[in-house]
């Protein structure tokens, strides 16, 4: 039996591989924000991001809510 990739099982590959890392980081950035503090709402407010825009949410999160997080020593 010989084994070929066609171009549809390579993009389905490719597209599934994308698919787990975005639900590896949509993962991390709700554990983040979990064991992290904040002021006021903020973190019911980045919960709530996190959850009902899920694909766009973790990059709001890492690259604006990271910031906002309260660094206790």
């Amino acid at each position: 039996m010989d084994f070929q990739l066609n171009n549809l099982s390579v993009g389905l590959m490719f597209w599934q591989l994308f698919l787990i890392i975005i639900l590896f980081f949509w993962i991390f950035c709700i554990v983040d924000v979990l064991r992290n503090s904040f002021n006021g709402n903020d973190k019911l407010v980045w919960i709530l991001v996190l959850l009902f825009v899920p694909l766009l949410g973790p990059f709001l999160y890492f690259f604006i809510g990271r910031k906002k997080r309260i660094i206790s020593n």
